[in-house]
């Protein structure tokens, strides 16, 4: 019997080498499936690459789902695309030789579901923060089901769905693209599942050491909420989202950049194409455990 074909979008910056070529040694060590590589450099000629894998030179930083985009392009530029797409952070490693193959037997079991989510935890194999968990009760990340949000760097996609939809929203850049994919792809008639039970490892970190985080966190929360919305549910969730995001940024730091990122997202927020999910996507997700207000 063949085994399952992957397609591996890995996306770099050449800015952390060491772990890049221990993700990508873990990668490499995947058993019982057939993988296909490719390394993005988003504005940088990547630097550590698997033997025989394809490369793309981006000529400049176009973001991280722009970035992958160009990835799954150029996999399927080079013929026969896989039925499966894993995005795989650069500095994410494989505790075991089997995650990928039990994925795909995860994925053959729910063929409801357009994506595939391991549990995420840190090097220590157990520690999950709260926003790797894809549902609102997130105190057990251990505990497997349907979600309707994605942690975008790890995550296993089904080509088919993932091209369907458009691929990631480029204009993004960065933050909350997993968001608006996992609500299209919902749209479209699929869900998404948790395989809570199958481990993935990342550094444990927090998006709020950069920069621009509280300020396109921001933007983007209006965007997508623009985007995909229909417009009765827009001011509820944007409401529900404010008063959150503002007692966070008071306590946490960032209501500056915050608050500049809010007056960005509703001024340009016309900017993004509007396709408001029907009101049966909207049961659909709230049926799932998180209703689009929250």
């Amino acid at each position: 019997m063949p085994h399952p074909r992957i397609d591996v979008v890995v996306l770099t910056m050449n800015d952390r080498p060491v772990q890049e070529a221990a993700a990508q040694a873990t990668l490499l060590a995947q058993s019982d499936v057939d993988i296909r590589v490719v390394v993005v450099g988003n504005g940088c000629r990547p630097e550590v690459v698997p033997s025989g894998a394809l490369t793309v030179c981006l000529p400049e930083n176009v973001g991280i789902p722009g970035g992958r985009n160009a990835g799954a392009d150029a996999l399927r530029q080079a013929g026969d695309p896989a039925d499966w797409l894993f995005f795989l952070d650069n500095d994410a490693s494989f505790p075991c030789p089997d995650v990928l193959a039990r994925l795909v037997a995860e994925a053959e079991q729910h063929p409801e579901a357009a994506w595939v989510q391991p549990r995420l935890t840190g090097p220590d194999d157990s520690t999950t923060p709260r926003r790797w968990v894809p549902r609102l009760r997130a105190s057990d990340p251990g505990r497997p089901g349907r979600v309707t949000s994605m942690t975008e760097g790890i995550v296993m996609v089904r080509r088919d769905a993932f091209d369907a939809v458009g691929g990631w929203e480029s204009s993004l850049f960065l933050y909350h693209e997993g968001a608006d994919l996992a609500w299209r792809l919902y749209a479209a008639g699929w869900s998404g599942w948790y395989a809570a039970g199958i481990r993935m490892h990342h550094p444990l970190s927090t998006p709020a050491r950069h920069a621009l985080y509280h300020r396109l966190a921001a933007r983007n929360r209006i965007w997508i909420a623009y985007r995909n919305l229909p417009a009765a549910l827009i001011p509820l969730y944007l409401s529900v989202w404010t008063t959150i995001t503002l007692l966070r940024a008071v306590r946490g730091g960032g209501l500056g950049e915050t608050l500049r990122g809010m007056r960005e997202g509703w001024t340009t927020r016309r900017t993004q194409p509007r396709r408001p999910m029907s009101w049966r996507t909207v049961y659909r997700l709230t049926a799932a455990g998180r209703p689009p207000i929250v």
